[in-house]
């Protein structure tokens, strides 16, 4: 039987630094951060960049961060998680039983929301991935918090490192619309001027490949909002001389809605960026920003304007 944690950040703006005596702190601002030489992450590698991060989140002003991590290190750094990220399914299969017969544990981590040193200090207590361990980040690394964008890159160098035993699941700040108004945005401007603008799109180009959800020894669903609705294929219009078609569209009759299924879950668009989504891509919204609710049955989460509120009966 495999064992699953979990681990969940609240909305603390500011939570304390993991401990680490600054006098002893070695100054990485004269060597700026580089792809390693035979191309390959290493643990030891990571665990380097993470002190970095580290100490340039308590050392460094923040428009002096492109001196350690300069722009182009970023660049291949993001695009070569987001060509792994944007391979995989919507649905994420996460399979703990090692070849031995013995099951891995499962680490489940909730919203980190820019907590940089919040991050580093669960993977010290939880232990690191690795063959005994995966971790699923449940999405939300963004927005809040001061390094939104350290903690993002920090995340996606253990998935190009480890991309089995990592998995980066979307949440509903991974979206132009949230950073915009939430913090990110303005995070990656402040750090990077006129790289700014670049920098921010790569993070958004990546957002857009993280999967929704991922399903767990075959028996625990987890996705950053809940549960979603499925779809229903419209009647075909008639067109005379034109080919038929068939419009999918979101069943959003409050009294026919219906839970919808995981095959429909793997067809969904992912790559979409904002709400409001159409028709299939209801399924993408749904994910991210549904809420449980003590009434029975599926409805319109009206307090958001997105999602659903689904039921105990809907969870069984």
């Amino acid at each position: 039987m495999s064992e699953t944690k979990s681990h969940t950040n609240g909305d603390n703006p500011e939570p304390a630094p993991a401990t680490e005596d600054p006098t002893t702190a070695s100054d990485p601002s004269t060597t700026p951060l580089s792809w390693p030489e035979d191309g390959e992450l290493s643990r030891e590698w990571i665990r380097h960049f993470s002190s970095v991060l580290s100490w340039c989140s308590r050392h460094l002003p923040p428009s002096q961060l492109p001196s350690v991590l300069p722009p182009v290190f970023l660049q291949r750094l993001i695009l070569t998680a987001s060509n792994i990220l944007h391979r995989e399914p919507n649905l994420v299969r996460v399979d703990p039983l090692r070849g031995d017969g013995e099951g891995a544990s499962v680490v489940v981590v909730g919203d980190v929301h820019g907590q940089l040193h919040d991050v580093m200090f669960l993977l010290e207590d939880a232990g690191f991935p690795g063959e005994d361990r995966f971790f699923v980040f449940n999405g939300d690394y963004v927005d809040r918090g001061a390094w939104g964008l350290e903690t993002f890159v920090l995340l996606l160098a253990w998935k190009i490192h480890l991309p089995h035993r990592v998995f980066l699941l979307r949440g509903n700040h991974e979206s132009k619309y949230c950073t915009s108004i939430y913090g990110f945005e303005q995070e990656v401007m402040a750090k990077y001027g006129d790289q700014g603008p670049m920098v921010y799109r790569k993070c958004l180009r990546c957002f857009e490949g993280l999967p929704l959800a991922s399903i767990i020894a075959d028996r625990v669903y987890t996705a950053h909002g809940g549960l979603f609705r499925g779809v229903v294929a419209a009647p075909p219009k008639k067109h005379k001389g034109k080919k038929k078609s068939r419009k999918i569209v979101g069943d959003v009759s409050g009294g026919a809605m219906k839970l919808g299924s995981l095959d429909e879950l793997a067809r969904a668009r992912r790559t979409v960026l904002d709400p409001p989504w159409q028709g299939a891509n209801l399924i993408p919204g749904d994910v991210l920003w549904s809420d449980p609710s003590n009434k029975p049955g599926l409805s319109p989460n009206k307090e958001r304007g997105i999602g659903l509120l689904w039921g105990p009966d809907m969870t069984e």
